[in-house]
């Protein structure tokens, strides 16, 4: 095993675990090792990853702001869709590993490296959506994936070995955590340990990106998005990039409570996980993209984009984003967007946003059409034979039943 491999991509968090695979993979595979860490908005501090690289013996090291390209490149797009995984995930963890997966395997070809590594275990989804896209941009290449082939099982064999390795252990490593995490600039999420029991609700310190419904203001908070081309582009007529934005967008939100979500879901590798998620900002454009289409769009187009939508969340959620499936479905949503400009006004208050307002210089809102007073422009006798062709199966059914 240990000529197969000459040098590693590692996607390096800093952390305890991938420090242990770092020089887990030195040991095992006496190869050379690259590591590679994302700043996709996590919001910690990735000059201590540099430093435990070097300490580790480690030449190589690459360190990267992917805000922008995430947001622009992976959330928007998804967001065109309204992507929601069983009706209520909004893809956070999903739709980072793309990305991820894209930048290692281009790191790979410039360092002339021949595998890459990650860090996620044998039992989640994260190991396909990795390896899925690993794959799909290069056939070729050698993937080492640690927790599937090491002994290490345990906490306490993970201490031991980075003890035994003069790999520093914080303190609050030592014992267990409470819960796991996984962080970027459209979501947090916690999983395991104190919330693997679906019944008992989540303790508030799990959350730590919105504050308690019942503690947010007692006066709503009220907001405008433009968007043009199906993408937003301004808050309350500034204009921002698609990362300040949506940072933006999480503090007006996480102050009034918006964006939690409590969920029990199918993962692909065939169990139910319960997870907690919290997505200010992505819950508020969810809704603010919803109300924008609401006029700009047809109707034919809006109902077929939303009997697809299950399915392309479904691809997200899987890993299967550099498919030729996900790219085809893209190519049609995006095509549906070319008319999706306006501005919405939406109402936060106390964990609930709701749209409030809604115009558009591509609206299909016909108010001449639709209102209630005398108009000029619709004749309400052509619902007659309207109504009576579309009655006309229902008819002849029931008199093939004898009706009358």
């Amino acid at each position: 095993m240990s000529d197969t491999v000459k040098k590693v991509v590692l996607a390096y968090s800093g952390g305890l675990d991938t420090s242990i695979i770092l020089r887990w993979l030195q040991d095992t595979y006496r190869c050379e090792v690259v590591t590679f860490t994302a700043d996709l908005g996590q919001g910690e501090e990735l000059e201590p990853a540099r430093r435990k690289a070097e300490l580790l013996g480690i030449k190589e090291i690459y360190i990267e702001d992917l805000r922008e390209e995430f947001v622009r490149d992976y959330v928007f797009p998804m967001f065109r869709a309204n992507a929601l995984y069983e009706g209520t995930y909004l893809l956070g963890t999903s739709i980072a590993r793309p990305l991820i997966a894209k930048r290692q395997i281009e790191i790979a070809a410039e360092t002339g490296a021949d595998a890459v590594c990650h860090g996620a275990t044998g039992k989640g989804n994260d190991q396909v959506r990795f390896e899925l896209g690993y794959y799909a941009l290069n056939p070729d290449i050698r993937v080492i994936a640690p927790w599937r082939e090491w002994d290490l099982t345990s906490r306490t064999k993970l201490i031991e070995y980075a003890e035994q390795h003069q790999i520093p252990v914080p303190r609050d490593k030592r014992g267990e955590a409470p819960f796991s995490v996984d962080a970027n600039l459209l979501h947090i999420s916690a999983e395991g340990k104190v919330l693997e029991d679906p019944w008992q609700e989540p303790e508030e310190y799990v959350y730590s990106r919105t504050v308690r419904p019942e503690d947010a203001p007692d006066r709503p908070t009220y907001i405008e998005i433009d968007y043009a081309k199906g993408d937003p582009v301004a808050v309350d007529g500034k204009a921002m990039s698609p990362a300040a934005l949506l940072t933006h967008l999480n503090g007006l939100a996480g102050a009034n409570g918006v964006g939690r979500l409590d969920l029990v879901e199918n993962r692909f590798v065939g169990m139910k996980s319960r997870g907690v998620y919290e997505t200010p900002g992505g819950t508020v454009l969810a809704a603010a993209h919803r109300g924008i289409e609401s006029i700009t769009l047809d109707r034919g187009a809006m109902h077929l984009k939303d009997e697809l939508m299950p399915r392309y969340a479904e691809i997200v959620y899987n890993g299967f984003w550099f498919s030729p499936e996900r790219r085809m479905l893209q190519a049609l949503i995006d095509e549906s967007q070319e008319r999706v400009n306006g501005t919405v006004r939406l109402k936060l208050y106390k964990g609930s946003v709701a749209v409030v307002g809604r115009k558009s210089p591509d609206s299909l809102y016909s108010l001449e059409h639709v209102t209630f007073e005398e108009d000029t422009v619709y004749d309400q006798r052509d619902a007659e034979g309207f109504i009576k062709l579309n009655a006309l199966r229902l008819r002849l059914a029931k008199k093939r039943e004898g009706g009358a």
